[in-house]
Parts: C-alpha cells; sequence; structure tokens
C-alpha cells in the first residue's frame, strides 16, 4: 500500500502563482508512489466566486485529491487584508489537516511565512506523521532585509518560532546552497535536523532557445515597438526584495545608446515608482508590460538580449530568484547584481552565462550592461550558450524531480 502524504502549500493547479506550478509538478511526479491529498487556496484568490460558495470544495488532477478553500478576498495593499486572508488560511489549512486520516507524511513550504512551517509542526505533533519542510524563502530574515519589519523583539521572536519549526521538522529542504548555510547558522551548526538541497526548475523542454526570427518572437517584438532594438529586460515580480525602485535610476545613463530599450514585465509593490520616475523623466527607452500569458513566456524571454537578475542586498542565503531557471533554458545573458557566494551569483559564474556585480553598485551595473552593448552578437550568443548546456547538465527538471522522489521514499 502506498504512503499518504498530505500536501499544505497554499497555491496549486491550476493557480501557478508564486510555487504553485512547481509543487503541481512535483505532486504529478510523485503520484505513483504515494497516495496524495492536496490542501489549498482557491485558484488565484477567485474573486468571481460565489458569495454564499461553501467553505471546501474538493477536486483531481489525475490519481491527486485536492481540497480548496475558499478565503476572502484580498488587498494585497492592505496590511489588514493580507493577515485576514493568511489568517484565515491558517486557520483552515490546519482544520482540513487534522481531519485527514492515516497521515505518514506532512509536507509543508515556508508560505505563508512562518506559519507555513508551524501548519506542518501542529500536523506532526497531532497525527502523529513525519514532516517535510520545504523552505523557498527564510522569514524573518527576508522581511529584516528589506526594513519591512523593523522591531527587534518581534523578528526575535519570529525567528525563534521559525526555528523551532525547523527543529521539529523530520527533513528540510532548501533550494539553494547558501540557504543550507543559513540554516545551519540558524542552528549554529549543533544537532541540525537532516537537511537538503534541491534546485527549483524550469520546463527546459518548453522554454528552448529561440532567435528574434522566430515568427512568434518577432509578433512580440512588433507588437510592442521593439523591433531592431536592444532588449535590456527584466521580467517578474516587482517587489521589494529587489532593488529595482533605485536600478531604474541607472536607464536614464543610455540617452546615446538610441536603439538600446529596458523592458520590464510584471508586477510588483515598486512597480508604481519605478513608471513615476520613468514619466518624471520623460525616459523613452524603458518599456513597462504586464505579465504574459503562460503560452507567451518562452518568446517574451527569447525577445531579450540580456535578461536582468537581480536581488536587494541581504537576499543572499534567504531565498534563490527562480527567474534564473527560465533564463539560462532560453539561453540569454545575464546581467547578474547579485551578493557574491548567493546560490543565483553561483550559478551566473559556475556556468559562465554573464557577468555580476553586488546589489548597490550601481557603477559597475551601467559599466557592465555598456560592455554586454557593445559586446560582439556571436560573443554575447555564447554567453547565453554556456547558460543553457550547463542548464541541461545540473539543472534539468527530472533531475531535482527525481532528487524529491528519492528523498521522500528515504524517509
Amino acid at each position: 500500500m502506498k504512503p499518504n502524504i498530505v500536501f499544505v502549500i497554499n497555491y496549486f493547479y491550476p493557480d501557478y502563482a508564486s510555487t504553485g506550478q512547481l509543487l503541481t509538478e512535483l505532486c504529478l511526479h510523485l503520484q505513483d508512489d504515494f497516495t496524495i491529498t492536496v490542501i489549498a487556496a482557491q485558484p488565484g484568490y477567485n474573486t468571481e466566486r460565489d458569495a454564499d460558495s461553501k467553505r471546501f470544495t474538493s477536486d483531481r488532477l489525475e490519481h491527486i485529491k485536492i481540497l480548496r478553500i475558499k478565503l476572502p478576498e484580498v488587498n494585497k495593499r492592505s496590511l489588514m487584508s493580507r493577515l485576514r486572508y493568511t489568517a484565515t488560511y491558517f486557520f483552515y489549512a490546519n482544520f482540513l489537516l487534522l481531519k485527514q486520516k492515516n497521515v505518514n507524511y506532512i509536507y509543508t513550504i515556508s508560505q505563508p511565512p512562518i506559519l507555513g512551517g508551524l501548519i506542518g509542526s501542529i500536523g506532526k505533533l497531532f497525527k502523529r506523521a513525519k514532516h517535510i519542510y520545504n523552505i523557498q524563502d527564510f522569514n524573518p530574515e527576508q522581511a529584516e532585509a528589506v526594513g519591512f519589519m523593523k522591531s527587534k523583539t518581534v523578528l526575535k521572536a519570529a525567528k525563534w518560532l521559525d526555528t523551532l519549526n525547523c527543529k521539529y521538522a523530520d527533513h528540510i529542504i532548501t533550494v539553494g546552497q547558501d540557504m543550507q548555510e543559513t540554516l545551519l547558522n540558524r542552528f549554529a551548526n549543533k544537532n541540525v535536523t537532516p537537511n537538503t538541497v534541491i534546485n527549483n526548475w524550469t520546463d527546459e523542454k518548453e522554454i528552448i532557445p529561440l532567435t528574434k526570427k522566430d515568427i512568434h518572437v518577432k509578433q512580440f517584438l512588433a507588437r510592442n515597438g521593439l523591433t531592431g532594438k536592444f532588449i535590456v529586460m527584466y521580467s517578474g515580480n516587482m517587489g521589494l526584495y529587489y532593488d529595482l525602485e533605485n536600478l531604474i535610476k541607472i536607464t536614464d545613463r543610455f540617452a546615446a545608446c538610441k536603439d538600446l530599450v529596458f523592458v520590464f514585465i510584471g508586477e510588483g509593490a515598486v512597480k508604481k515608482q519605478m513608471q513615476q520616475f520613468v514619466e518624471e523623466n520623460e525616459l523613452k527607452q524603458v518599456l513597462f508590460l504586464p505579465y504574459q500569458p503562460k503560452e507567451e513566456l518562452k518568446y517574451s524571454l527569447n525577445a531579450a538580449d540580456v535578461h536582468l537578475v537581480v536581488n536587494q542586498k541581504g537576499i543572499k542565503g534567504v531565498s534563490v530568484p527562480s527567474k534564473v531557471y527560465g533564463i539560462m533554458a532560453a539561453g540569454k545573458p545575464i546581467m547578474g547584481v547579485l551578493e557574491s557566494g548567493s546560490e543565483a551569483h553561483r550559478l551566473i559564474v559556475e556556468s559562465r552565462s554573464g557577468v555580476v556585480t553586488e546589489p548597490r553598485n550601481y557603477e559597475e551595473v551601467v559599466e557592465q550592461i555598456r560592455y554586454l552593448y557593445e559586446l560582439n552578437h556571436s560573443e554575447l550568443i555564447e554567453f547565453g550558450n554556456r547558460g543553457r548546456t550547463y542548464l541541461e547538465k545540473h539543472l534539468r527538471r527530472d533531475l531535482s524531480l527525481e532528487k524529491y522522489r528519492q528523498l521522500l521514499l528515504s524517509i
């Protein structure tokens, strides 16, 4: 009989927000070896649902049972709205987890921050199951790095609680070597919970290198007035952890490079601030686009000549920008603004797929972008080719999925 595993992961198919797609692919890979139940929020905050619909609904994806929780609508700009959403999820996720029978394993991730791990700790206590804790982001370290949480008392209490979750877990999975170091530091290298590093991934069979001559890439370029341009692209979340509100200010240094355009694709907390800077300075070489449909992603990624992979100072060892995998899959050069020793920095240096400078070193960022802009086209292409080759050897989706499978079967 297959062991029973419950995933409590908030986002899941068909909701690909955050880690939803990765965890959907993981569950599909594991379904022959485990009887899987997933506890998740209704997709995309489900803002169009009936106001009086059921609190819980059930669904299936192949052999996977999905239990969905109806949650209140959330206004991401309102702290109270986010707290209400998170508290509701935490309460009902625990309620559903404790109702499950014959649970052998509980798998949680570090979302919501700290509470994701606490759900696993509570479940382990009452269900006598083994808890696997997948840390995608370390909190409160992430909030501390950007000054979002300033109370030393709250920080200390939050770190104590999440460290307790780590101590009580049966196995911890981090997504970068630098994050494993953070874990070891939390334990002061004493009595550390068994842990493994498994990289996140992209579908390298779906995201493939394409030239600007590809019909779909050409259409993307033409549709957005980018034909014939040298494109420096940032594609992803424009949140608090990337220093984009300051990096946008270097764009006015390239006025003499008439064919160079900065393209920012996505949404996030600092996007309006970035747009305001561009409007106030009447910059003509910056374009903002919304998130692209999933089926268009491989074309938008391949439209760039250079991709930005950036993190705020202090994020080393706290999280890994997963966009690096998609960029390497597309075979495009990377301009990294990353702390030395961070996971993304290591991948770029080892693969020789781009250039890297430290966060807040804005003058060097300008110099490195100018270097890539002036580089011979064949040399620029070679940066991207090396990234794709490295990914195919070390970071393929099937490699990471099988590492998860072998690990879970061994616990």
